[in-house]
């Protein structure tokens, strides 16, 4: 009888855990490069049960493994990369392929797939309320005007001011995002907004595929996000149910049938 409430209690505070992490990818289910994570819950604490005689011990006879807690093991984060979608702003960069953008934060270089870059008030390009947008030369990449061009490999140029002949001179590159990657993404710690850390060290992307005047999107799916919600809070109610039918049977044993 007591098993059954352990059962059920843990089982609820894993499907109130699970829809935590539900409801989190469907909240940012539009932020740009965003990354779904997925739940994996497991059981604590196995145990052999025994079958055994009334009255004689001897020889017990093994019937199975049971556990009397199940809780959340670990969430992993999908790196599945989104679709992209054409956005024409010209401050918006999609990475196809692995790699990460480099921003530079309070708390030092965070990584992140989300390009929806601006320019802040000295004309660095940023992510806002993050950070400013690294380069390859480890510097802030500053814009200077609107007038610039990008190419597939992330360099920003600029034209150059007119010549006394009154022809252009040609681009100047003002200098191109940072792009890197890692061995293992298992060691990524994910942050609030879509962003990482990590304390293993970044491989440099030498040739990175960047989509001008695009975003990716993020990879969370909707109508799976949708099943898994309603399978867990099935599965939360259900528990829910029969434990208050074990505590109205709990309830039942210790008053009226202690009194026969």
């Amino acid at each position: 009888m007591y098993q059954g409430f352990y059962n059920l209690t843990s089982g609820m505070l894993t499907q109130s855990r699970n829809l935590n992490v539900i409801s989190n990818n469907m909240v940012n289910i539009q932020t740009a490069g965003y990354k779904r994570d997925k739940m994996v819950s497991t059981t604590f604490q196995e145990e052999m049960l025994y079958r055994t005689g009334k009255r004689y011990k001897e020889n017990p006879e093994p019937m199975a493994t049971t556990s009397k807690i199940r809780t959340a093991d670990r969430t992993y984060v999908n790196h599945e990369q989104g679709s992209f979608e054409s956005t024409e702003g010209i401050y918006d960069f999609a990475l196809a392929g692995s790699g990460y953008f480099c921003i530079d934060t309070a708390r030092g270089i965070r990584y992140t797939r989300n390009g929806s870059f601006s320019v802040d008030d000295e004309g660095f390009l940023t992510l806002n309320g993050m950070g400013r947008v690294q380069g390859t030369d480890g510097q802030p990449i500053r814009i200077e005007n609107e007038d610039f061009t990008v190419d597939e490999r992330g360099v920003i140029s600029v034209s150059q001011d007119l010549g006394e002949d009154g022809n252009e001179a040609g681009m100047r590159q003002i200098g191109a995002l940072r792009v890197v990657d890692f061995a293992d993404y298992e060691q990524l710690h994910k942050e609030d907004y879509g962003m990482f850390s990590t304390n293993q060290a970044a491989q440099e992307v030498e040739n990175p595929e960047i989509i001008w005047k695009s975003l990716e999107r993020s990879n969370v799916d909707m109508v799976e996000e949708m099943t898994n919600m309603m399978s867990s809070q099935r599965a939360l109610q259900s528990a829910a149910q029969v434990l208050k039918m074990y505590d109205q049977i709990m309830s039942k044993a210790s008053t009226d049938v202690g009194r026969l």
